[in-house]
């Protein structure tokens, strides 16, 4: 008799090139081609940021070297925090911000409700118009609202002191030019109102896509119960609404507290009277170049991020799910 013998295993097909190929291209392709985005971020965003923070910490001059820097702890957070000029560059930055942001929002809301309700046939016109001033470069509209804010030859004032001689009304008019950008009472509402113009066509653009996300039935229902226009816009549109407004008042808060080109060109980088034109990204460009200390200039930025979050997890309250929104 013979010995039993072991059967043979089967033989595994060798996979091809191109199946090998193939199941590569599945597991690894996604990866390969978002992989430069992922290298860009690393390079340009986190990089800056993470130096940015260590750069906090040391005392160093721009040029100097990465060699000279010399570790200070805390100390460029103290010297800011004890810091007058600091401290009214943070104000007018809070003061600017409410300004400028506050009417921007007033103005939207209403603005996109009449668009989206009363203008839909001519919707995209009119909003392409309102959005104009906000692709147009900031230097360009800086610049012109510069000559136009003039104190001698500016038109604003011509228009101003014409409208003074008007019976009637002449007195609600100056009756001489007013030096907007020269004076510290008109200098931030005259850098307010240039943002607003600027501004608050992105803002209606918000406000508008919020609108058409709002059911239409909501809506039909109300005029159903005898609900005027302002009532729908009261009790249906502002809830509704609350979403959007705070994304918009969201990036409202981080663009005001970033305010640099208008106030730097209206006021040719000097900060206008009083240093009342002075924000706090202006006080971190000129500590940065002019007093060539990078260390407190990057503190200044973090302390700066640190106001931002705190402001805007007051605003995720109000306008969040456990804010007003919630609670209605």
């Amino acid at each position: 008799m013979q010995a039993n013998t072991p059967a043979r295993p089967a033989i595994q097909p060798r996979r091809t090139l191109g199946a090998q190929w193939d199941n590569f291209q599945r597991k690894n392709a996604p990866y390969i081609f978002i992989s430069p985005f992922f290298l860009l971020f690393a390079v340009f965003g986190l990089f800056p940021i993470l130096f940015s923070a260590y750069l906090s910490f040391q005392e160093w001059q721009p040029g100097s070297g990465l060699g000279d820097m010399k570790f200070v702890g805390w100390r460029n957070y103290t010297d800011n925090l004890t810091d007058p000029t600091f401290w009214q560059s943070l104000k007018n930055t809070v003061i600017l911000a409410v300004e400028s942001g506050l009417p921007q929002h007033l103005i939207a809301i209403p603005l996109a409700f009449a668009i989206h309700m009363a203008l839909k046939r001519v919707q995209s016109l009119v909003t392409a118009v309102y959005f104009l001033p906000y692709i147009t470069s900031i230097v360009a509209i800086s610049v012109v609202f510069f000559t136009l804010l003039s104190w001698q030859y500016g038109a604003i004032n011509a228009a101003l002191v014409a409208m003074h001689k008007l019976p009637l009304i002449g007195g609600l008019f100056p009756a001489e030019n007013v030096n907007w950008l020269g004076e510290k009472k008109y200098l931030q509402p005259a850098i307010a109102m240039v943002i607003v113009w600027r501004y608050t066509g992105w803002n209606v653009l918000l406000y508008l896509a919020g609108l058409q996300a709002i059911p239409k039935d909501v809506y039909e229902a109300a005029s159903v119960d005898g609900a005027s226009r302002w009532q729908q816009f009261r009790f249906i549109t502002l809830p509704l609404l609350r979403p959007t407004m705070f994304l918009a008042v969201t990036l409202s808060l981080i663009g005001g507290f970033q305010l640099f080109e208008e106030p730097f060109i209206l006021t040719n980088g000097s900060g206008g009277a009083e240093q009342s034109g002075l924000t706090t990204i202006m006080y971190m460009y000129r500590t940065y170049y002019q007093y060539s200390d990078a260390g407190v200039s990057a503190a200044m930025s973090w302390l700066l991020f640190i106001v931002i979050g705190v402001l805007t997890i007051i605003n995720n309250r109000v306008f969040g799910r456990s804010g007003l929104a919630g609670r209605e």
